[in-house]
């Protein structure tokens, strides 16, 4: 896979992501976190043509205190690099409906991977998570570092008060929906022999609403219904999942192809497509979910 000006996945469905995504700025030293702000605001307001989120600030010093290492010159749109190297930014639709959002992600090997909704969400996850750690060992300079937002988000205390047992139940209930404490979700139950419940889990982690324009819902959910022997399902799962971003599957590509059981003829089919004369359409039909 290369993340620049070539095809994320080398798959012809794939949409190139930004090429400045991983790179940082050729002007200049590398910029500190106090420094890199007025430069996201600045790219996300010019270039990316869209309003900056509110307490992004708060979220960047939060990163860094997280031990994030360095601040990256903002081109589509990182926020930081932690110590083993995953990358951490927000991600601009190229034809985000107005008023939405910017999601929160980490660039992985196969593309992006859906950290939060938004800024705000993962402020609030990443407050509960320190507290649940252990009350006697919080990080009071994360605490500090979230400033009012944090203040007005969550409380210190607040997860033991509610007397919910497991972490993972009380960030569905009380902050949101994420992708990967959905998945948790799923192989516990599968892990208690309780079959229905993981299939409903998996269904309803597709559902549109919950998160736009991304393929990894219907990725895992093709596994699941894989795993309890659904292979027509499965393969329409996967084939769902084909139609959004390639660089969204949370994967290979070749994982979820096998699992379409697409053949030769039709992959050919969807590189001829990309060819000059069709890839205006397809690049119009990327974002069809909106």
């Amino acid at each position: 896979m290369k993340v620049g000006s070539e095809l994320v996945y080398g798959g012809p469905r794939a949409t190139a992501l930004p090429s400045v995504l991983l790179r940082h700025s050729r002007a200049g030293p590398r910029c500190s976190y106090s420094s890199a702000t007025p430069d996201h605001v600045s790219f996300i307001k010019e270039v990316a043509a869209t309003q900056p989120p509110q307490h992004l600030s708060q979220l960047l010093t939060m990163l860094k205190t997280k031990g994030a290492k360095e601040g990256l010159i903002p081109l589509a749109i990182p926020l930081a690099k932690n110590s083993s190297g995953a990358v951490t930014a927000l991600l601009r639709w190229p034809t985000a409906p107005s008023g939405m959002d910017m999601p929160v992600v980490e660039v992985r090997k196969h593309g992006v991977w859906l950290l939060a909704k938004n800024v705000d969400q993962l402020i609030h996850r990443i407050l509960v998570e320190e507290d649940a750690k252990n009350s006697g060992e919080s990080n009071d300079e994360l605490f500090r570092a979230s400033a009012d937002v944090g203040e007005k988000l969550y409380k210190k205390g607040d997860f033991a008060k509610s007397q919910i047992s497991k972490l993972d139940i009380y960030l569905l209930r009380k902050v949101g929906l994420f992708p990967d404490v959905l998945e948790r979700k799923v192989k516990w139950h599968f892990e208690e022999g309780d079959h229905v419940s993981a299939l409903v889990t998996g269904e309803f982690y597709t559902k549109k609403e919950h998160f736009p324009g991304f393929a990894r819902p219907y990725v895992f959910n093709a596994e699941v219904l894989l795993k309890v022997g659904r292979t027509v399902e499965a393969k329409d799962a996967a084939r769902g999942a084909l139609k959004s971003p390639w660089w969204t599957l949370g994967c290979s590509y070749q994982e979820v192809a096998d699992i379409a059981q697409w053949e030769d003829e039709q992959i050919e089919y969807i590189k001829e497509k990309v060819t000059d004369e069709g890839r205006l359409h397809w690049m119009k039909q990327l974002f069809c979910w909106i």
